[in-house]
């Protein structure tokens, strides 16, 4: 921290924040006509009203919301040596920012292409890895909560969970085995004769979108199954009766009900695949081009935590229009989604 003043700010902030977002929440409900319902303490009483709340405000204002505005300070901070820090030397500058764009601080002629491509590989990823969950989470999201009978669906449930019990790092790993060239599946290719030669699947990056698709999947089937769930069966049958096809039933009559849920898992699923660092790591190829372990390297290898915050801050605020754009294409508001 550099001076008092954004000592100031980085505490007042958090609590300005706490502030907008209880305004938020008061304006939402006088638009819903839920003014007059009973507040968080009429049901819940005041002692656990007063547990979950400093519980909750102490998570996320010690956990994440001061540590990231310290990162936000650090963005904007030259890397200096401890003992010129807080010095005349220590002043806010955009050099940070200006290195993602251009690769230097003090040449501006040509740009990081390496960095940015990076960046946008990464958000396309995301964005393509977000869409093949939903398309394979919808279906089976809805065969659970409008098809599946009760014993089907605990089993269903069962064999989705249990595979979560294992370690990312090892599920990883695991996907190394399956598309390694001397892995089961190029095993299979050529012991069936569709192949002559093994497939390089690691090296085309084929590995690491199954691997985030893979990981992810919960993060998209609860969001949808508890919507779906949710919508009486009787306005299907309705639909049905009028003699509607079936992607007009889904079409129209299923995913409008189910509009928070699908926000909700996609949000989800495009945040933790943009700042995904393990999967990368472990199943990129040798030319895999994924952002957040250059700002690993930034931290960690370069030792420039400057200029590292200024990468994920970048990385955030790109998943914060995402998640807006998220609201406005859906139309649905921040409470609908986390409810």
């Amino acid at each position: 921290m550099s001076n008092p003043v954004t000592a100031a700010v980085l505490f007042a902030a958090p609590i300005l924040v706490a502030v907008l977002f209880w305004l938020l929440g008061w304006r939402e409900r006088r638009v819903a006509g839920d003014a007059a319902a009973p507040s968080f303490v009429e049901r819940n009483g005041r002692l656990v009203a007063t547990y979950l709340f400093v519980a909750v405000a102490f998570w996320a204002l010690f956990m994440i919301v001061w540590p990231l505005l310290y990162m936000v300070d650090y963005s904007f901070h030259r890397k200096l040596p401890p003992s010129r820090r807080g010095g005349p030397d220590d002043v806010y500058t955009l050099e940070n920012y200006w290195y993602f764009v251009y690769g230097s601080t003090r040449v501006f002629t040509s740009y990081n292409w390496v960095h940015i491509n990076a960046f946008w590989q990464t958000i396309a990823v995301s964005v393509v890895v977000t869409v093949a969950n939903f398309a394979l989470c919808y279906p089976l999201a809805y065969y659970m909560a409008q098809v599946a009978r009760p014993g089907r669906l605990r089993v269903l449930l069962l064999l989705l969970i249990v595979p979560y019990w294992v370690n990312e790092i090892l599920r990883a790993f695991a996907f190394m085995v399956l598309f390694g060239t001397g892995g089961t599946i190029n095993k299979i290719l050529l012991a069936l004769g569709l192949i002559s030669a093994p497939i390089d699947f690691i090296g085309q990056n084929v590995a690491l979108y199954a691997g985030l698709t893979y990981a992810y999947l919960l993060l998209m089937v609860f969001p949808l199954y508890n919507a779906i769930e949710s919508l009486d069966h009787n306005q299907i049958e309705a639909a049905r009766d009028l003699g509607a096809p079936w992607w007009h039933i889904h079409l129209f009559v299923v995913m409008p009900f189910a509009k928070p849920g699908i926000a909700s898992g996609c949000t989800l699923v495009f945040m933790l695949s943009a700042g995904a660092l393990a999967a990368p790591l472990v199943l990129g190829g040798p030319k895999t081009l994924w952002f957040t372990p250059i700002v690993y390297d930034r931290f960690y290898q370069a030792f420039n935590w400057q200029q590292g915050s200024a990468y994920a801050i970048i990385l955030l605020l790109t998943c914060v229009v995402f998640v807006m754009l998220m609201m406005r294409l859906f139309k649905v508001s921040l409470s609908e989604i986390t409810r």
